[in-house]
C-alpha cells in the first residue's frame, strides 16, 4: 500500500512540477503594456483639458496627457 502511495505522490509531483504549465507574470505584464501602448498615428485620442476628440499626430504631448492645443496645455 505503501509503494502506490509512493508510485502516486512521485507521479504528482512530476505532472505538477514539470508537465503542467503555470502562466507567468511576465506575460501578463507585457499583455498589459502592450494594450497601452497600441496607439497609432491615426487614433483618435481625447484631449484632457477640452474633451476635444483629435488624431494622435496633433495632439501635444505634456506630462504624460494628451492636449489639442497650445492653450488646453497651459490651461490643463
Amino acid at each position: 500500500m505503501i509503494k502506490w502511495l509512493l508510485v502516486i505522490g512521485v507521479v504528482w509531483f512530476v505532472y505538477f512540477y514539470f508537465i503542467k504549465k503555470k502562466p507567468t507574470q511576465v506575460k501578463t505584464q507585457q499583455n498589459n503594456k502592450n494594450k497601452k501602448e497600441n496607439i497609432e498615428a491615426n487614433d483618435m485620442i481625447e484631449c484632457v483639458a477640452c474633451g476635444t476628440y483629435c488624431e494622435v499626430d496633433d495632439m501635444i504631448l505634456g506630462g504624460s496627457k494628451y492636449y489639442c492645443s497650445q492653450e488646453c496645455l497651459e490651461r490643463g
